[in-house]
C-alpha cells in the first residue's frame, strides 16, 4: 500500500563533482540542515536516493511539540518551534504549520500523577503547560462526550502538514543555493589520510570533506559499512486519515487507545501510539542489551514479531562493494504494510468519545517506520573516529516537530558556529563512553 501523496517537489538534475557538504537523506532533517547551510553560504548537495519526505517524514502524525518530550530535548524543541513561526515565510512556502494547542488526556488517577511529574520540568522552561480539569477538557475536545479526568495542555503546542512541510523546505533550501538530488543513493564514504574525502553514489563520486548521515531508518546499515556501531532499530507505527469532518477539535491529543490531529484539509489524523511493532532482525540480537532498559519502560506498548522485514534484512546485513548496486537502492522507499485493524480500532475508540467522527470516511491507511535509539533521544554528533562526518539519526517519533531545529544544530556542528542548543545530550559517544542509558519516566 503506497504513504501519502507529497507535494511536488522540483530538483536537480546533474551530479555536481565536489561540495563542501554533503547531506544523505532527504526527509526533515535532511532538508532543514539543507535550508540553514545554504543560507550560510555553504555548498551543500543532497542526495535522497528516492523521494524527498517519502519515508517517516511524511507518514507521521503531524505534531509539532514540546509537551511531553525528555528533559533533554525540551530546549531543542523550543527552539524548532520558533523555527516553525517564521518557516513559511523563509522558505516561500506552506508547511500548514498552526499553533492550536495539543492535550494529552487523562483517563486514571496515575495519569493525572505522571503528568504532573512532567508538569515540573515544563515550569523549569517557562512552558505555558498546565494540567486542566474535566470541563476544561471537554471545552476543548468539541463536539466529545466522553468524560475524562482532565489533561495535560500546552496552547503553543502546534501541528503541522507533513505531506507538505518536506517539499516546502526542500524547495527553500534550493532557493538558498543548495542542490537536491532525488533517485540518487549514497553507497558509501571514501577517506584519504584518516579524513572523509569523497561520496560515492549510484551515480557519481562527489569530492567532499563534510557529511551529515540524516538517513532515519537507514542510517544503522550506513553506519555498519563505516564499522560505526550505531545502536538503532525500527518500529511500526500505522496512520488513518479521514475525510473532512464538520465541528470537533481544531488542535491535537492522544489517550491510551487513540490519538487524533486537525489536518488543513478538514479532515482527521487519528493513530494509537500505543500499537507499535518491532520485527525481529539480526540488529535486534545485537543490540539486546543496549535496548533492555527501553524494554522494560515500553512495557506492552512495543510488539515484537517476525515479518517480511525480518527475513529482509537477514540477507542484507553484508556491506556491499561501493561499485555495486545494494540495499540503499534495492528499496527506494520503506513502505511497511500497515495495521490496519488496529487503526480502525483507533478511530473507533475516538469516535465513541467524539461521536462527530462515527460518519468519517477512512481515505488511506499508511505506515512507516520510526527510527530509535535505546533511550529515545536523537545522536545530532560528530564521530570522534571519524572527522568530518555529522550524524543526525534515531529521532524516534520525535523527528517531525524538532526537525528543523535538528537541521539548524547539524548545521552549527558542520560549520562551527555557536550550536543552538547545547549538543551535549545528542552526543553520539553516549552509547560507548559508560553513560548509564537514561529512559524519560511517563506522561
Amino acid at each position: 500500500m503506497p504513504g501519502p501523496a507529497l507535494d511536488h517537489s522540483d530538483t536537480d538534475q546533474i551530479l555536481p563533482t565536489k561540495a563542501d557538504v554533503v547531506t544523505i537523506g532527504g526527509g526533515i532533517i535532511g532538508v532543514s540542515t539543507a535550508l540553514f547551510l545554504a543560507e550560510r553560504g555553504v555548498d551543500v548537495v543532497l542526495c535522497e536516493k528516492g523521494a524527498l519526505g517519502g519515508e517517516q517524514s511524511s507518514r507521521n502524525w503531524g505534531w509539532v511539540r514540546v509537551m511531553g518530550r525528555d528533559r533533554r530535548e525540551i530546549p531543542l524543541a523550543i527552539e524548532a518551534q520558533k523555527i516553525w513561526d517564521g518557516l513559511d515565510v523563509r522558505v516561500g512556502g506552506n508547511t500548514g504549520f498552526r499553533r492550536s494547542g495539543i492535550l494529552y488526556i487523562a483517563e486514571t488517577e496515575r495519569d493525572l500523577s505522571n503528568q504532573a511529574r512532567w508538569l515540573k520540568l515544563a515550569q523549569a522552561h517557562g512552558l505555558d503547560t498546565r494540567q486542566i480539569g474535566a470541563d476544561e477538557t471537554a471545552a476543548l475536545m468539541l463536539g466529545a462526550t466522553q468524560r475524562y479526568k482532565g489533561a495535560l495542555y500546552t496552547p503553543s503546542d502546534a501541528r503541522a502538514e507533513p505531506q507538505t512541510a518536506v517539499p516546502a523546505i526542500a524547495a527553500g533550501a534550493r532557493n538558498a543555493g543548495a542542490r537536491i538530488l532525488t533517485g540518487c543513493a549514497v553507497r558509501g564514504i571514501e577517506k584519504s589520510t584518516g579524513r572523509i574525502s569523497a561520496v560515492i553514489t549510484e551515480k557519481g563520486r562527489i569530492e567532499t570533506s563534510s557529511v551529515v548521515l540524516a538517513g532515519g531508518a537507514w542510517s544503522r546499515l550506513f553506519c555498519k559499512g563505516l564499522d560505526i556501531r550505531l545502536p538503532q532499530l525500527k518500529v511500526r507505527n500505522t496512520v488513518l486519515r479521514t475525510g473532512p469532518v464538520s465541528g470537533g477539535p481544531d488542535g491535537a491529543g492522544a489517550t491510551s487507545s487513540y490519538a487524533y490531529r486537525k489536518r488543513m484539509d478538514g479532515g482527521y489524523t487519528v493513530a494509537n501510539g500505543g500499537i507499535n511493532q518491532h520485527a525481529l532482525v539480526p540488529d535486534s540480537f545485537a543490540f539486546f542489551r543496549d535496548f533492555q532498559p527501553a524494554r522494560k519502560a515500553e512495557g506492552e506498548s512495543v510488539q515484537v514479531g517476525l515479518s517480511a522485514l525480518s527475513w529482509q534484512e537477514l540477507f542484507e546485513i553484508s556491506a556491499v562493494p561501493l561499485d555495486r548496486p545494494g540495499a540503499f537502492e534495492k528499496h527506494r522507499i520503506l513502505d511497511p504494510k500497515p495495521d490496519s485493524k488496529s487503526a480502525l480500532l483507533a478511530l473507533q475508540a475516538a469516535a465513541e468519545a467524539m461521536p462527530i467522527l462515527r460518519n468519517a470516511e477512512v481515505q488511506q491507511i499508511w505506515a512507516g517506520l520510526i527510527d530509535v535509539t535505546p533511550d529515545a533521544v536523537p545522536v545530532i554528533s560528530e564521530v570522534d573516529d571519524m572527522p568530518g562526518l555529522i550524524i543526525a539519526t534515531g529521532f524516534s517519533g520525535h523527528g517531525f516537530g524538532i526537525g528543523p531545529g535538528a537541521g539548524h544544530l547539524a548545521a552549527d556542528l558542520v560549520t562551527g558556529h555557536t550550536p543552538i542548543v547545547d549538543p551535549a545530550p545528542f552526543r553520539f559517544s553516549r552509547f560507548s563512553d559508560g553513560t548509564p542509558i537514561e529512559i524519560a519516566p511517563p506522561v
